[in-house]
């Protein structure tokens, strides 16, 4: 039995997933690890990336039987390496916002949306900052486009993973020339010996083959994969989200929920204005797609959990981590619409839609506030989703269709919680298929399989909704309106804590 091999670098574990030819996951392997602050920069040691990586494949049974693979990892960020692959700085990751002069002098000049998080930002601040290392860049990619070069010598991105390093053309399905023409003469008295265009991976859209994996890159693998094996074009955990939730048709959206929390709703028109708090980048396919990005989702309510564990430890018990998710997420059904006035501010790190660029998590309350575990909890998870909810807001002002949003990751572990919480906050009808809980691995094994088993003119829309998931059995959550009304109470003091959350960055150093 051949399988295809999905394989992602998320923030928090490093994943690896087969499917067998009805797209059902046959095995998987894992390998956690975390992002680290150095020098006032996030950054993953590269080393770590093929520790981790074989770690992973170790878990993954039969690797004999793999026909095709690909590899997908957190979008964004910045890797710029010399003409022999050298890598000239840290790792910069898409949780650094330390990019604010060169994206607002970008999306000035583009009148395009550039995030600090995107790689061209990094690159334009790099010039900025006159760093020593900016002249020596012979390629920028990302983490994704760097493991897909390394195992098989293609210097090549999919377009949905190139939309998050600089703004895409989805007509040309390629680099917005003007743009790019653009950038070049912002820096011509620069006199730098490179221009933009020998610096970006070239685009390449799903269902494209973008090479084998070499001898060379079997040997970095330890021989866990044997070489020949084809490729899938590198993708970000947008675009495996947006195919593992069967997202990449107009008017549909998806939720990717984890560490961080971002949203890709599928456009039918141009936006009519430029905002900062939406993104717009590409589907695999790319077809233009509204992304709301934020830094952080769950990492606050994980470091709850592990006090709650704490405190259930003095008495004797040992719960397991899944029934202590569960129960507490259970437990904030029986919160408040509003939370009973109970206030969280989630932000471990920066966050661009809310212009803060280091966060200070806090728990904020009156004294007549109902404080208790169920509605400070529901406050941990609607934390969650309120900065989201801001863009999407946005999208629903400017009259954008959703007719459902397909919800995934984490936050949607534990049924019905989260789920309907996303629901309340974007008024919208949220779908959670049963692969809710392990959507990039997966969404990037499916587009392997697209490449591989896909019929000549077979769109990849019509590939997944039409044989992918027909049939596949999830459910869907309506929004309640007494829950819409008590996240909107909920949200409107949220904006206000963050005048609380500016002052706490600002104070406590």
């Amino acid at each position: 039995m051949k399988t295809c091999l999905g394989i992602e670098l998320g923030s928090t574990r490093i994943k690896a997933v087969t499917i067998d030819g009805k797209f059902r996951s046959v095995s998987a392997g894992d390998y956690t690890w975390a992002s680290r602050y150095e020098n006032g920069v996030w950054t993953y040691p590269l080393e770590e990336v093929w520790t981790g990586l074989k770690a992973a494949l170790s878990g993954v049974e039969n690797r004999q039987d793999i026909a095709a693979a690909g590899v997908s990892a957190m979008m964004h960020g910045y890797l710029a390496f010399d003409k022999d692959w050298n890598l000239l700085t840290p790792f910069r990751t898409w949780q650094n916002t330390v990019t604010g002069p060169a994206a607002a002098a970008l999306t000035e000049l583009f009148g395009f949306h550039i995030p600090q998080r995107w790689s061209i930002a990094h690159l334009y601040q790099a010039v900025l900052n006159g760093e020593e290392h900016v002249p020596r860049i012979a390629h920028l990619t990302t983490l994704a486009g760097y493991v897909h070069y390394t195992l098989t010598g293609v210097n090549a991105v999919g377009i949905g993973e190139a939309s998050g390093m600089f703004p895409i053309d989805s007509a040309a399905l390629d680099y917005n020339a003007d743009m790019v023409s653009r950038f070049d003469a912002l820096l011509a008295p620069k006199n730098l010996p490179w221009k933009l265009a020998d610096l970006l991976p070239k685009v390449l859209t799903a269902g494209e083959p973008a090479g084998r994996l070499t001898e060379a890159g079997a040997a970095r693998l330890d021989g866990l994969l044997p070489a020949g094996i084809a490729f899938a074009p590198a993708e970000g955990d947008a675009g495996t989200g947006m195919a593992a939730a069967n997202a990449v048709a107009p008017r549909t959206g998806n939720v990717s929920a984890g560490t961080s929390i971002f949203s890709m709703v599928v456009l039918e028109r141009p936006l009519e204005k430029v905002y900062e708090e939406i993104d717009l980048v590409a589907t695999p396919t790319g077809a233009p797609v509204a992304m709301v990005h934020c830094n952080n989702c769950t990492n606050d309510t994980n470091v709850w959990a592990s006090v709650f564990r704490e405190a259930a430890h003095l008495f004797g018990a040992e719960p397991d981590t899944g029934t202590l998710y569960t129960r507490l997420y259970e437990k904030s059904l029986e919160g408040e619409s509003d939370c009973g006035g109970v206030l969280v501010c989630n932000y471990l790190s920066g966050e661009g839609v809310t212009h803060l660029d280091a966060g200070r998590p806090m728990v904020v309350r009156t004294p007549e506030t109902r404080f208790t575990l169920a509605n400070f909890f529901r406050a941990q998870l609607y934390s969650a989703l309120a900065t989201l909810k801001m863009g999407m807001d946005i999208l629903t002002e400017e009259h954008t269709v959703v007719d459902s949003l397909t919800g995934h990751g984490g936050l949607f572990k534990t049924p019905v919680v989260g789920q309907s919480y996303l629901a309340a906050a974007c008024n919208v009808p949220v779908t959670c298929m049963d692969t809710a809980g392990e959507g990039g691995p997966y969404g990037m094994a499916l587009l392997v399989s697209y490449m591989v088993n896909r019929s000549p003119e077979e769109r990849l829309e019509d590939f997944l909704s039409h044989r992918v998931f027909d049939g596949v059995t999830g459910s869907t959550i309506q929004p309640d309106p007494a829950a819409v009304e008590g996240f909107d109470r909920y949200a409107r003091q949220y904006k206000a804590l963050l005048e609380v959350e500016r002052c706490a960055v600002e104070i406590l150093n």
